[in-house]
């Protein structure tokens, strides 16, 4: 299937928020990046209030499916899709839901932090909601809201009006996320969120990830075994071998993986075998 953008939709739902933490399936997931077959035949089970960690060598595919996850992937010009990719029952690449509305249902927080610059604190936080069209009748509350549950409200609430780029890295990154969740996502996707970070901002990117996972579905990339394990409720495992495409090789709980995995490369990867 192609990576064409589906027939628009007016977004009359985004003035209301969805807040309840979605189900996010995948079927047969296939992408390509032009004639290159990057990740073949994914098929996995986001379940509400759960952290999914995607763990895997560079260049198994990983990001490529999280991407694929809220229809990011299509945003390269020879990128092609395969597969279902269903929120909650609907599949997102083939309904008329809004695409816009799609992404702001499915958040993403990226590898390295990508606060406006030239906006304030509080102009980040309230940033998604304009480009959404989501009317904000308190943006104070909002803000406040927003930057608490990501962890950084008390570091930051005598510096609403303070660029965000004038924050340390972790903070950024934190920001980011309060951006994510000013619009209210069922799901957020993170893209190796704390690679960029020293082991104290890790670490409160790890405790607020944990503290979401009540609210919101999320799935994480990482490379950092230590940090799958204390974050993650499920693991996929993903592997390219070969010349052939990503795929996962299994998934299950992460204490299942890590300690009595069914595949013995699964084993390998988890103890620094390999990767």
């Amino acid at each position: 299937m192609s990576l064409t953008a589906l027939p628009s939709s007016p977004p009359s739902d985004a003035s209301r928020p969805q807040t309840a933490p979605a189900h996010l399936r995948t079927d047969d997931v296939h992408a390509w990046f032009g004639a290159k077959h990057v990740l073949a035949g994914v098929t996995l089970s986001f379940e509400p209030k759960e952290v999914t960690a995607l763990i895997g060598p560079s260049g198994c595919g990983k990001s490529t499916f999280l991407r694929s996850l809220n229809r990011m992937h299509e945003l390269v010009p020879s990128a092609l899709i395969a597969g279902t990719i269903e929120l909650n029952g609907v599949d997102i690449y083939r309904s008329r839901t809004d695409l816009t509305e799609i992404r702001r249902r499915i958040g993403m927080v990226f590898q390295k932090p990508n606060p406006f610059p030239a906006m304030t604190v509080a102009e980040n936080v309230l940033s998604g909601t304009k480009l959404s069209g989501i009317k904000v009748p308190d943006k104070n509350g909002l803000v406040e809201q927003s930057l608490q549950r990501a962890g950084l409200w008390n570091e930051v609430k005598d510096r609403l009006g303070a660029p965000g780029g004038a924050l340390s890295g972790g903070q950024q990154q934190r920001l980011c996320i309060a951006r994510s969740l000013a619009v209210q996502p069922e799901v957020l996707l993170m893209d190796e969120p704390c690679s960029a970070l020293d082991p104290t901002s890790t670490r409160r990117i790890e405790e607020t990830i944990k503290e979401l996972s009540s609210e919101v579905t999320i799935v994480i990339v990482t490379h950092n075994m230590q940090q799958a394990q204390r974050v993650s409720d499920q693991c996929a495992f993903f592997l390219a071998t070969d010349g052939e495409p990503g795929h996962v090789v299994e998934s299950g709980p992460t204490s299942k993986l890590f300690a009595e995995p069914d595949d013995p490369r699964t084993l390998d990867y988890v103890q620094g075998r390999f990767g």
